[in-house]
């Protein structure tokens, strides 16, 4: 029986950079994954794929509603879906062997096959041809991930109410789309569609979309996905969804009203969340405890109740993101290592990669203001950055947020264009507890999105945005 220093159940974002961070540290690492390719949900059905079809539909939506502004004749367009997937495929395939040339790289021992604990320094590997193998550990990284949710009564069959797994893998374009959930992957998969034609209706419990950011970055995507042909009742509870032939009925309830109304479409897509993966780890064989949801409970070094034993990432409380598990992976093998890292959960920012994308850091306001905690707010649309209307980017705005008293910045909140990226800079600003007037009074270049960020801050500091 092999042994090692560590052992890292799964190869998500989180597993396999817990695993790298670990042999750099010096020590002997394994990492366990039971599917054939490595990298996890996030690289092999979730962020990269929904990626590389949110660009390819990007490029194809540009071409139908401003390439000829920009002077460029096309002639009829048309949209190749099965290159359109493949191309998709071909990002995936090289993401994943990227993490698999890491592994060599770092000389981990990589283990194909369902690992679930034996004892808590005892791991059995159940391999796919029904052979088992054991490895030794003296430390464990639970880094399994998660699985797309389901509500009560529906029941996902893969062919037509489907996860977003089976959504980035049809062969046909949908005429029709109903997408249970106004949040962040439901949204995601419904533009991609959307762009492409298909008529995408959203039900979402909530009054609102995107619940967990900001209010007004919710009010303004619901007003651009308004423009590419979205549906969106919001305030209604699904009560049935039903399959027959090619068609899936989708029967929801008003919460207001207390009606009820019927919407039918070639797919359901159910995107409400997703749960803590842990099935068949072993779990009780050694005590580890879990939450009422499910997620593997752990002490502030994300170390569960049996010693030696860490869990990270979505099987853990906190947002289900690739990068927080990033964050995770280095913080638990840094622990391991006698070293004092630290994350601060409040600077981890939230992205939807929809277009314009929404990106967030930091406090909302609705959260400030149950604090009772007194801030200012500046904003600046878009529309008056030059950088955008060259790029007839003109839709979105950056909403700023600051303690009245101290001019500290508490939140950062972007829908616009490349607000994945330009996040960053509310994060970094925020990591360094900086004003809205240090932000204000930074260079920045002209002209780009980012001075978008600047007048915001001017707008927070005394309102002397000089743009708008």
């Amino acid at each position: 029986m092999s042994k090692y220093d560590v052992a890292v159940i799964g190869s998500g974002p989180g597993g396999y950079i817990a695993a790298i961070r670990c042999s750099q540290l010096g020590m002997k690492t394994a990492i366990i994954e039971r599917y054939p390719t490595l990298g996890g949900t996030c690289l092999n059905v979730g962020c990269i794929p929904s990626k590389a079809l949110l660009d390819s539909s990007e490029h194809y939506h540009n071409a139908q509603t401003h390439f000829e502004t920009h002077g460029i004749n096309t002639g009829k367009l048309s949209v190749n879906f099965g290159q359109m997937i493949k191309r998709k495929a071909e990002v995936v395939q090289q993401t994943c062997d990227g993490v698999a040339f890491l592994m060599k790289k770092n000389k981990i021992d990589v283990y194909e096959g369902h690992g679930s604990f034996l004892d808590k320094n005892t791991i059995e590997v159940a391999k796919n041809d029904g052979k088992k193998e054991k490895i030794e550990a003296g430390k464990v990284i639970i880094a399994t991930g998660s699985k797309p949710a389901s509500i009560p009564g529906v029941e996902i069959d893969k062919k037509r109410i489907i996860t977003s797994t089976e959504a980035l893998s049809l062969s046909e374009i949908p005429k029709s789309m109903v997408v249970i959930g106004g949040g962040v992957i439901g949204l995601e998969i419904g533009s991609v569609y959307a762009r492409l034609g298909t008529e995408v209706s959203v039900v979402e419990f909530t009054d609102s979309l995107i619940g967990t950011m900001d209010a007004t970055m919710g009010k303004e995507l619901q007003k651009v996905l308004k423009k590419l042909g979205f549906k969106f009742y919001l305030g209604h509870k699904v009560t049935e969804v039903s399959s027959r032939g090619k068609t899936v009925t989708v029967k929801a309830e008003n919460l207001k009203k207390g009606d009820t109304i019927e919407l039918k479409g070639d797919y359901c897509l159910v995107s409400v969340g997703r749960k803590a993966y842990t099935d068949n780890l072993g779990l009780d064989k050694i005590g580890i405890k879990t939450d009422e949801r499910g997620r593997v409970e752990v002490d502030g070094n994300l170390e569960t109740n049996v010693k030696g034993i860490y869990a990270i990432g979505d099987v853990v409380k906190g947002a289900m993101l690739a990068h927080k598990a990033e964050e995770e992976g280095v913080f638990v093998a840094e622990i391991m290592a006698g070293q004092k890292p630290h994350i601060n959960y409040n600077l981890i920012p939230s992205v939807v990669y929809t277009w314009p994308e929404v990106a967030s850091v930091g406090y909302t306001e609705q959260q400030l203001k149950e604090q009772g905690r007194e801030y200012k707010t500046g904003t600046c649309p878009f529309r008056a950055i030059a950088r955008a209307r060259a790029s007839i980017d003109l839709d979105g705005q950056v909403k700023v947020l600051a303690d009245a008293e101290t001019d500290e910045i508490l939140g950062v909140h972007i829908i616009g264009p490349r607000a994945a990226d330009m996040i960053a800079e509310g994060v970094v600003a925020m990591e360094y507890r900086a004003s809205a007037e240090d932000i204000a009074r930074m260079s920045h270049a002209h002209p780009t999105f980012t001075e978008a960020i600047k007048e915001a801050c001017l707008d927070a500091t005394d309102k002397r945005a000089l743009n708008l």
